[in-house]
């Protein structure tokens, strides 16, 4: 993973699991599968509503979601 990669207009894929990592903490009793992940991070993260695999990947890799 690339934590570096470019996003959007100066975002990183760092910045964007920095932006979520509490939104998600908070939740994470919600979020039973990678699916449901994939779809709280587009409609929580900042500015960019599509989905960011390396974002989607570590938190699923976090907290263990398949």
């Amino acid at each position: 993973m690339n934590l570096k990669k470019h996003i959007w207009e100066g975002w990183l894929v760092e910045d964007f699991i920095n932006e979520l990592e509490l939104p998600i903490k908070l939740s994470i009793h919600r979020i039973t599968t990678k699916k449901e992940l994939k779809e709280f991070c587009k409609d929580n993260q900042p500015y960019y509503k599509k989905h960011i695999p390396d974002v989607v990947n570590y938190f699923a890799n976090k907290y263990k979601l398949k």
